[in-house]
C-alpha cells in the first residue's frame, strides 16, 4: 500500500512539472508573439535613423549628427508605449521577468558608456552599441529559446562590429541600417512562426 502511494507522488510531481514547462513554453510563445511587431518597429526606426544621421554627416561633414542616436530611445518608447495599450498584458513569469533584467542592464550600460564614450572616445561609441545590442539580442533569443533571435543577434553583434572596423567614417553609420533590417526580418520571422 505504501508504494502505491509513492508512486501516485512520484507521478503527480511529474505531471506538476509537464504542466510547469508546459506553461513556461506557452508564455515564451506569447512573448515572441508580441514582441513580433517590436523588433519589426524597432527595426525600422533604427534603419530610418541610420539614414537620417548618415545623409546629415555625409553632406555636412560634421560627426556631430550622431548624437541624434540619442533622440531613438525616446522616439521609439513613445511608439513602444502606443502600441503597448492595444497590447494583452504579457504573463509575468521566470522568462519575463529574467528578459527585463536582461534589457535593463543593456540601458544602463549603453547610457553609462555612450556619455563616457562621448567626452573620452568618441568613435566607439557605435562599437559599444553595436556590441552590446548584438550581446543582449543572442541572451534573449537564449531566454526565449528562438533561433532567429540568437542569430540575429549574432551576426548583428560580431558582423556588426567586425565591419565597424573596416568601414570608417559617416559609411559607418550604415551599418545600423544592416541592423535595423536584421531586426525587420527577425520580427517578420517570429511573426510567421507564432500566427
Amino acid at each position: 500500500m505504501e508504494q502505491t502511494n509513492v508512486q501516485n507522488k512520484e507521478m503527480t510531481a511529474q505531471e506538476s512539472l509537464d504542466l510547469i514547462g508546459e506553461m513556461l513554453n506557452n508564455s515564451r510563445k506569447s512573448i515572441l508573439r508580441t514582441s513580433a511587431k517590436y523588433f519589426t518597429m524597432w527595426g525600422i526606426i533604427t534603419a530610418i535613423s541610420s539614414l537620417v544621421i548618415y545623409f546629415l554627416w555625409h553632406h555636412t561633414g560634421n560627426p556631430k549628427w550622431n548624437f541624434l542616436w540619442f533622440v531613438l530611445p525616446l522616439v521609439g518608447y513613445l511608439i513602444a508605449w502606443f502600441f503597448g495599450k492595444r497590447d494583452a498584458a504579457i504573463p509575468q513569469n521566470l522568462v519575463s521577468k529574467q528578459l527585463g533584467k536582461v534589457w535593463l542592464v543593456y540601458c544602463i550600460f549603453m547610457v553609462a558608456l555612450c556619455t563616457a564614450l562621448a567626452f573620452i572616445a568618441p568613435n566607439y561609441i557605435a562599437f559599444m552599441v553595436i556590441l552590446l545590442l548584438g550581446f543582449a539580442d543572442c541572451i534573449s533569443g537564449v531566454l526565449l529559446k528562438n533561433w532567429p533571435v540568437i542569430v540575429g543577434g549574432f551576426i548583428f553583434g560580431v558582423g556588426g562590429t567586425v565591419s565597424l572596423f573596416l568601414i570608417k567614417g559617416d559609411a559607418g553609420e550604415l551599418i545600423f541600417l544592416v541592423g535595423g533590417i536584421i531586426l525587420i526580418l527577425t520580427g517578420l520571422i517570429i511573426n510567421r512562426q507564432y500566427r
